[in-house]
Formats: structure tokens, sequence, C-alpha cells
């Protein structure tokens, strides 16, 4: 091939390169439990204040009376084709899990994996950017990391951060009567099967990105909220998913007002097209036992509440008293779609969709 015949040669899809994209890749919950069983009998320190054993957002680990470190990685495949966006969403959605367990973060390490025979150098380099744009708006450095040359695109962040050890917010601390308050709407999943589709429309586009760019600042704030008991972040594995490993975690369980969940515009008549991604049947054949549906529950709400979110809302556990703050702060952070989206009950292990 020429010169010019080359320059004319079209970068492949950055979609069209991975079997999944965005928290989508993540391994389905019973298979991902069934995977860690034989890890859960390793020494545990005194100074793990959050290790495994709940399925938390993140690891923290105290190093003395006034500071804990939190600790966390994420990475996957693309999301978008747009290598700018990918980086975005990938270290937001990173980042988002100091933010959950209540923590300020303070820096991040780069992973990288990148088929370097088929994506030009100028694309890997825009993905990285749009990491190091997101780390700045955080207001933290990208202080190292790790490449290597892979078949599918990959990129993620370790982030490690700070937190006073009285103020870690677990997933498993929510009590009898607690409200829920979900921070985002919920339906990224769906607009990004859509996008692979070349369904989605340039609204629907600037609506995902809006929502999987925006930092989840308002967990640090909520942390010092005592009315706050409970805090986690969803994504992979969808409202339901996340709902329940709060609910396990504490020996409860939790109910979902359906009708008051947000949803991102336009996702349901998209799941009712059949734009949902393979994650969300996954989710479903993974927790589907623990979860009680109204009769006549849609098929195109099913996927929506299994939904896998890239990056996705804080989910608060609070006293019914401190709702009002609760969302007094997600409003002054520009979180418009926040809203109190169910209870927690003392039916334990169990999510139940009214």
């Amino acid at each position: 091939m020429t010169a010019p015949e080359t320059a004319r040669v079209k970068p492949p899809r950055l979609t069209s390169l991975s079997h999944g994209g965005g928290c989508g890749c993540k391994i389905a919950p019973g298979v991902l439990n069934d995977i860690l069983k034989g890890s859960r009998g390793l020494p545990i320190p005194p100074q793990l204040l959050v290790g495994i054993e709940t399925c938390d957002d993140a690891a923290v680990y105290q190093l003395n009376d006034e500071q804990a470190l939190i600790a966390t990685t994420d990475f996957f495949m693309p999301i978008v084709d747009d290598p700018y966006d990918f980086g975005r969403i990938a270290a937001t959605n990173a980042i988002s899990d100091v933010y959950a367990m209540g923590g300020t973060p303070i820096m991040a390490l780069a992973l990288v994996g990148m088929p370097v025979s088929v994506l030009p150098l100028e694309t890997i380099g825009l993905i990285l950017k749009g990491g190091e744009s997101i780390c700045a708006e955080a207001g933290i450095p990208i202080a190292g990391g790790h490449t290597i040359d892979s078949v599918e695109p990959i990129y993620g962040l370790v982030v490690l951060g700070l937190v006073h050890p009285r103020r870690v917010k677990r997933n498993a601390d929510a009590e009898p009567g607690d409200l829920l308050v979900l921070g985002k709407a919920i339906g990224v999943g769906v607009l990004s099967a859509a996008l692979k589709k070349d369904a989605l429309s340039a609204e629907g586009y600037a609506r995902m990105i809006a929502s999987t760019t925006q930092l989840n600042r308002p967990g640090s704030e909520l942390a010092a909220m005592p009315g706050v008991h409970a805090l986690t972040d969803v994504t992979g594995f969808g409202l339901a998913g996340h709902a329940l490993e709060l609910a396990r975690g504490a020996k409860l369980g939790v109910r979902i007002d359906w009708s008051r969940v947000p949803l991102l515009t336009g996702v349901r008549e998209l799941a009712a097209q059949g734009m949902v991604t393979g994650a969300s049947g996954r989710n479903w054949g993974g927790y589907c036992s623990d979860v009680v549906l109204p009769a006549g529950f849609a098929a195109a709400d099913k996927a929506l509440l299994t939904d896998p979110q890239t990056s996705g809302g804080l989910l608060v556990s609070c006293a019914p008293q401190a709702v009002a703050e609760v969302l007094a702060l997600f409003r002054r952070h520009g979180f418009d779609a926040a809203a109190v989206v169910g209870e927690v009950t003392t039916d334990a292990g169990r999510l139940t969709v009214a």
C-alpha cells in the first residue's frame, strides 16, 4: 500500500475492537461470587477497615487516628468511539469509588492496554488526555501507571484517596427505615447499546456523556452527615444489583419505588426497541432469585432495573430526617436528577420493586 493510500485508511471504531464496553464488561455477579469464594479466608489486619467481605467499592486502610487510605482500581473497554470521551468516562468511573467511600481522591495511576498495531498513536494519546482532563477536574495528578500491548483497548485508573476513619461510608451500614437516594438517572447501558447499533441521536449521546463524566463529588460531603449511614455507587451490576449488595451487607432488605427512579431521557423507548446490553441479562441471571417484581412489570423496565451503569450515581442510605439535606447537597453540585427511590426494610437479602 502506498503512503497516500495508508493515510486515507480510517482507524477502526473503538467499540468495534471490544466484546463489551464500560461497566458492562464486569463479570456477572453470580460468577464473580464463585470466583471470590476462596479469597475470604485470608488474614485481615486490624488496620484494614474495609476489605472484600461486603463487596464494597474500595479498600480502606487506617494510617493513624485521623487518616485512612482508600485504594481502588477500575478499568474497561470502550463504551464510546470518541477516544477523548472514552478516557474521560473511564477516569470519572474510577474516581467515583473513592467518593463512594466518603473520601477525597489524592492521586491516580493509569492502567493502559492498547492494540498498538491497530490504533494510531494519536488515538491512544487522546484517550490518555481525556483521563488526564478528569483528574485535573478532580484536582489530582496521574503520578504513574502501567502500559501493555493488548488485543482490546483497555483504559482505567488506580485511585488513592483519604478519609477520616470515623467517616468511612461502607455499603453495609444501612439501617431499617432508611430512605434511599439515587444521585444520577439510569440508562447508560441502554444508550451505549443504541450507540453500538448506530441508533443513538446526537442529543442522546450528549446526555450519556454528561452523565458519565459528572464526578460524584457529593460523596466526601455526605460522609460528614450523621444521618447518612451507607453509601455506594451504581455501576456494572445495575440499580438492582448494587441495592442488593447494600441490603446483603446490612443483613436487611430494600424496596425500590420504580415510578420514582430517574431515567435518562428516551431510554425506556430504546429498551423497548431491544437496545439493551448482554450484561443486563447476565445481571438478572445472577440475582433474580432475590428480586420480587410486581405483576405486569414490563420487560423494558426490567432491562433498566438491571442495566449496567458506567460511572453511575451514588446510592445513599440515610435517615428520613436527613433526606432534605442530602438532596440539597446533590442539587448544589448540579445533580438535578437526584431523587428518593426507595427504603431499607427488614426483609433480609431481598429486593422488592413496587
